[in-house]
């Protein structure tokens, strides 16, 4: 059987063995057929099944999470974790509570963190978790007891060197905080390293807040030197107003770029004179209200329910909100508009059919694996501070994650290159790049 053929039955084995997971078929048929260069030259790794073996999740946990509302009600909410592979550390992934959170969301999730964690060079694993709780109208008690609840099923899979959760859609300082008071109090253990995305007071990172919408500019950054350009005068577009968003248009302004339009799921906001960061934050972290509400405070602002940031005229396009989010015609329509780079700072954000537009238009695409890697590499390094009892401040860590961003971004161009495509193909580089780094462990290691 030639390379193709064996792509071909691994991914219908796939969805032979998880029916109706759609975002994870999506995610393996993205991966798949980039491997094909890399196998085609190792052909060792087929007969290992390194592939078959890298496809199917170590460990997959489903269980139940009853807790108790504000009016005495019981409620249940289903948790899951998937422990997908361990080859080059602990399983190391965020959780997200969120009433999409299914079994095929959390696996699409835990498949891409194999490689974007491969792709740090970092010693992580690849996992992910959550649960179909919506913690959005929920009091701070609420919270807390589903929290508490959800850790004390998890907690007997955890540790600094086993898995080592985080924040996602959903979790953030309040959950992570509640999430590691239950689990100190069921271990009887202070160990810092088994959650990240901790506040800075007790064993968080400095620039962990900042870290993916920062990583995702510096890659952009980089993709953008290739061809001579950067990000001073560039107009940009970001979706969503979460924290990848929030750091990212930070990072933009920083560096000379003008974001115009961002968005959250009731529709987008344009400002023509550049987002107003600190009354968007103000909106977003303190008030915690749409952002129509940013119209309603700034004069010239427009706030509009229906479209999409992508359609508007910009240099740079940031999806950063959810998968799934620019389609064929947001594609088009940023072509159209004179796109040059797009990145993607969610995971999976970009359908199949727009990263094909992009690539036809020769426009410069970073997929997240590679672009939004930023969040989990400040991750380790917070779990690197951990294990030492020290603190860096937060040029220290910033530096070390710009120089993460810049040594993904060469290892993505320089993979491409080795394996007889373009330097500007980042979604195979970044492919290639990661599985051989997670191959080349799994083979040592022996068929475990």
């Amino acid at each position: 059987m030639d390379v193709s053929a064996r792509i071909e039955a691994v991914y219908a084995q796939i969805v032979h063995r998880n029916p109706g997971e759609s975002e994870f078929h999506q995610a393996a048929r993205e991966v798949l057929p980039a491997l094909a260069p890399v196998l085609d030259a190792h052909p060792e790794y087929l007969e290992a099944r390194i592939v078959e073996r890298l496809c199917e999740p170590e460990r997959q946990l489903v269980f139940r999470v009853p807790w108790v509302d504000d009016d005495g009600e019981v409620q249940v909410n289903r948790g899951f974790r998937v422990e997908f592979n361990s080859a080059l550390g602990p399983y190391k992934g965020g959780l997200r509570f969120h009433p999409s959170v299914d079994l095929g969301i959390v696996k699409f999730l835990g498949f891409e963190q194999i490689f974007k964690n491969a792709l740090t060079g970092l010693a992580i694993g690849g996992g992910k978790g959550g649960a179909d709780f919506d913690p959005k109208g929920r009091s701070d008690g609420e919270v807390m007891r589903f929290c508490q609840s959800f850790m004390t099923e998890l907690h007997r899979h955890l540790g600094e060197h086993t898995d080592v959760p985080a924040g996602d859609i959903g979790v953030g300082a309040r959950e992570i905080g509640y999430l590691f008071g239950q689990y100190k109090r069921l271990t009887n253990r202070f160990e810092a390293g088994v959650l990240t995305g901790k506040p800075v007071a007790w064993g968080g990172s400095p620039a962990r807040t900042e870290a993916t919408g920062y990583g995702t500019v510096h890659f952009v950054q980089e993709m953008l030197l290739t061809r001579e350009r950067d990000f001073d005068g560039l107009t940009v577009v970001v979706s969503g107003s979460g924290n990848v968003a929030l750091y990212a248009i930070e990072k933009v302004h920083a560096l000379g770029g003008r974001v115009v339009a961002c968005s959250d799921s009731s529709g987008h906001v344009v400002d023509p004179d550049g987002i107003d960061l600190a009354l968007l934050k103000e909106i977003k972290e303190v008030r915690r209200q749409r952002i129509s509400a940013y119209a309603d405070a700034k004069p010239g602002a427009v706030f509009s329910g229906r479209g999409s940031v992508f359609e508007l005229p910009c240099e740079v396009a940031l999806p950063c909100a959810t998968q799934n989010e620019l389609t064929e015609q947001s594609a088009i329509a940023l072509v159209k508009n004179g796109v040059m780079a797009v990145a993607e700072g969610a995971n999976m954000p970009c359908t199949p059919a727009a990263i094909e537009i992009f690539r036809e238009a020769d426009v410069l695409f970073g997929p997240g694996k590679a672009a939004n890697a930023g969040g989990v590499a400040t991750s380790a390094l917070e779990m690197r501070q951990n294990a030492s009892r020290e603190r860096w401040t937060f040029a220290q860590t910033e530096a070390r994650l710009a120089a993460v961003m810049t040594e993904v971004h060469t290892l993505c161009r320089t993979t491409a290159d080795r394996y007889g495509c373009s330097p500007d193909d980042y979604a195979l580089g970044a492919n290639a790049a990661g599985f051989v780094r997670v191959a080349e462990a799994m083979a040592a290691q022996g068929v475990v």
